[in-house]
């Protein structure tokens, strides 16, 4: 294929994936936001094929079992399943970029010959060779920090791992001395270059280095933290395959690899704002537990509790209600039960809307993707800060599955691990019903005021059994 063809296919590749994310940055037009990225990856796939000269059939080999598992997957993964497989598939594009930059390294017509590197000094390349070896390098860190770090991602969102942060000791320390060996291990690598075996050891013992460090950076987050984690790793897969990119002299991976860096770093940035956090503070660790009751409940006082019956008859009896999602329903999969009661609502006369919070679920857009995908109209799914300062003009708010982010701790209690973090105000409106498994905490591992006060009551039971009960007895 032409050279200035495969280079205007990149562009306008380049053009529609710009266009789907603008689209995926609202509800309304989420699914044209996704139309173009399949048109543009679609064009980025013919092209690239398109441009080589060898073993292209190995490579439509790859694509059709590549998609064939991902077929399989999208129709097997339940949407609360979607966190976490977003995790794994940050995690392929680490060692992609891993397995990329070893074999630039590698590529024998490049730097196995001796010949050849005394005459890139000779022909004052040197600092060319220079600056692809540190793209390597840098390419090869980045790709292991996101694969082993967003495994662990993955174990922590599934539950088998668990959600406690891990508390080593001096582990600010062994990250900055992780990071310190790695630039010592690069500088041997960059002068040494020309002695391949000593090279090469000091670029597999970095990449032991950053698949432990990756380990310990994530395992050190507290599940609290677990949407910018998952952010974060996306910012991380986007600089992993941009520096791909660099290796691979492709303009197209380069670009895309930058955009999904940055809209990931502006996502973390985003949340670490709506959890009033700092990136640093994250990073560092220390938010988040086991999700058991804490040992406070009876110094907070006795709850109350409601059954399904006197739920619908508090809703039918509104003028106004507000609905908070939370996990917990994505997990019991209620979303569809819960948009059956908004309409019912809605038919009464009554006013339902829904409060979103910026960090609900495990992953950014997870609530809204939930009621989207039951119908909910995007009109009534509003943002914290749109609906938090309607709470105390609300007859009923119905909080299904979640926790921290309806703590009145983080503004009540200064000395809260949560402190400061803006939370959906519940407790202001007339009356909160709520709808929990148990009385355990969330996954910051703090317990939860909201609980005791004079106008809560609990729902106790599966988030999804509980609203269909209600929906039985509207």
């Amino acid at each position: 294929m032409n050279s200035g063809i495969i280079q205007a296919a990149y562009v306008i590749a380049a053009l529609l994936f710009i266009f789907s994310l603008s689209g995926l940055s609202k509800q309304e037009t989420a699914r044209s936001g996704n139309i173009y990225g399949i048109i543009g990856m679609s064009i980025a796939l013919i092209a690239t094929i398109g441009s080589l000269n060898s073993g292209i059939g190995w490579v439509i080999i790859a694509i059709i079992i590549g998609g064939a598992i991902g077929i399989i997957l999208a129709k097997k993964v339940e949407m609360t399943q979607m966190p976490e497989l977003v995790a794994l598939l940050h995690s392929f594009v680490g060692m992609a970029a891993v397995l990329v930059g070893f074999n630039s390294y590698l590529d024998s017509e490049q730097f196995s010959s001796h010949e050849l590197l005394k005459n890139l000094v000779e022909t004052n390349t040197n600092n060319e060779l220079m600056v692809h070896l540190i793209e390597i390098f840098v390419g090869v860190f980045i790709g292991a920090v996101t694969f082993s770090g967003s495994i662990i991602a993955f174990g922590k969102l599934n539950g088998r791992i668990s959600s406690k942060p891990l508390s080593l000791p001096y582990k600010h320390y062994l990250n900055l001395g992780a990071i310190l060996f790695s630039v010592l291990l690069m500088t041997m690598f960059l002068n040494f270059h020309d002695n391949t075996a000593f090279a090469s050891f000091c670029l597999i013992i970095m990449t032991l280095i950053a698949l432990a460090f990756g380990v310990h950076l994530v395992a050190s987050i507290g599940g609290a933290d677990m949407p910018v984690v998952i952010s974060m790793l996306n910012s991380y897969s986007g600089w992993a395959a941009a520096a791909a990119g660099f290796m691979l002299d492709n303009d197209l991976l380069i670009v895309t690899g930058a955009l999904v860096g940055s809209s990931g770093a502006i996502l973390s940035y985003i949340m670490c704002k709506a959890m009033n956090r700092s990136f640093i503070s994250v990073i560092a660790g220390g938010f988040g537990s086991d999700g058991k009751a804490a040992s406070t409940e009876e110094e907070m006082g006795e709850y109350r509790e409601m059954q399904p019956i006197d739920v619908a008859q508090a809703l039918k009896e509104a003028r106004s209600v507000i609905i908070v999602p939370g996990y917990g329903m994505a997990v019991a999969q209620a979303q569809s039960a819960v948009s059956s009661i908004t309409e019912k609502l809605r038919g009464m006369g009554i006013e339902v809307r829904f409060g979103i919070h910026p960090v609900a679920g495990r992953l950014p857009g997870h609530m809204n993707v939930l009621l989207a995908e039951a119908k909910v109209p995007y009109d009534i799914v509003l943002e914290m800060d749109e609906i938090n300062d309607d709470f105390p003009d609300t007859d009923v708010v119905w909080v299904i599955g979640a926790n921290d982010t309806v703590n009145p701790a983080a503004s009540e209690d200064p000395s809260s691990p949560i402190a400061g973090m803006p939370v959906l105000e519940v407790w202001k409106a007339k009356t909160v019903i709520i709808s929990k498994r148990s009385m355990n905490t969330g996954y910051a591992g703090v317990q939860n005021p909201l609980f005791f006060k004079e106008n809560s009551y609990m729902l106790f039971g599966d988030a999804k059994a509980s609203v269909e009960k209600v929906l039985q007895d509207i």
